[in-house]
């Protein structure tokens, strides 16, 4: 709470410059150049937005959970600044979608990228008609993020991991991985989903560019069968080497989104935890617990695609 605190008062001293942009560009998976090229042709006079000013707006609800999430110690972190082109792996409802578009402001582009079609598959939940719904996702998601902030004017497009067209490599300044690595690796035995994520990244960014992973984090003295993915964690060390190997070099770490109190047991899914709350949402005294946890204990880690 007192870093919560903190951040409000920072916030509160922070200058908001004012944008007038027109309407949001938008491009599929097979227009990224398109999509990259309008956002670096903008020439509106506008003054950058600050990151505080953008945090300082969103809704009581988003921001009660910047206590846990940290945005602007973690985009600080991973370097992101106003006019990149930033990828966001698995961007969903849109939590980090909605702090970047106006803080990438008018000469910026953010690029959604999803798990492959494939891979929904298998986790069992998604109905014939969902999947089918989701085969016109790249177009869909740049649609419905162009809606979400008023007067944005943020290019926008969309791939699918393992679909990223040749066309768009070297276009990326930053790729975000926040929460996102842990269902690619828990399918690994069908297909290897985490490692054509990775390779696709690798592509995309231009050379030194940057990785950014947030991830729910499994103590690295814990059996490997509890972090496998499944349960929503992985250790450290498999996150590192798997990027490593991917080619991206470690440039530095950071506790800032830990939490010591998230200390999983054997069965314990990630998922039990706030917002979540698996399992407890009718058992108050249970509830009660993972709420006095809090959200997961994450690893934040920064790699960079070598200039060589």
């Amino acid at each position: 709470m007192r870093n919560f605190i903190l951040f409000s008062t920072i916030v509160a001293l922070s200058a908001c410059a004012e944008t007038q942009p027109e309407t949001a560009s938008q491009a599929s998976s097979d227009n990224l150049p398109e999509a990259i090229t309008t956002a670096a042709e903008t020439t509106a006079n506008t003054e950058p937005v600050s990151l505080a000013s953008v945090l300082a707006a969103q809704p009581e609800e988003v921001q009660a959970r910047y206590v846990y999430r940290h945005p602007a110690e973690t985009l600080t972190f991973f370097g992101i600044e106003p006019g990149m082109t930033v990828v966001e792996a698995l961007p969903g409802g849109g939590w980090y979608s909605k702090l970047l578009l106006p803080y990438l402001g008018d000469n910026g582009t953010l690029i959604g990228a999803n798990y492959a079609h494939s891979m929904l598959k298998l986790f069992g939940f998604y109905s014939e008609e969902r999947l089918r719904e989701m085969e016109t996702w790249t177009s869909d998601w740049p649609a419905q993020a162009a809606t979400w902030i008023a007067d944005n004017n943020t290019a926008i497009s969309a791939f699918t991991f393992g679909s990223l067209t040749p066309t768009a490599a070297g276009s990326a300044d930053a790729v975000l991985f926040v929460r996102a690595l842990h269902n690619m690796a828990r399918f690994r035995d069908e297909d290897d989903f985490l490692q054509a994520a990775l390779t696709d990244a690798y592509a995309i960014l231009k050379p030194g560019g940057v990785v950014g992973v947030v991830q729910h984090r499994m103590r690295e003295d814990a059996p490997d069968a509890w972090a496998m993915g499944d349960r929503g964690y992985l250790k450290q060390s498999y996150v590192i080497e798997q990027m490593q190997q991917a080619g991206f070099v470690l440039e530095d770490t950071s506790e800032i989104n830990a939490n010591t109190l998230d200390i999983p047991q054997d069965g314990d899914r990630v998922w039990r935890l706030p917002p979540t709350l698996s399992g407890s949402k009718d058992k108050p005294q249970v509830a009660a617990a993972m709420n006095a946890i809090g959200e997961s204990n994450r690893m934040t880690l920064r790699f960079r695609k070598p200039t060589t």
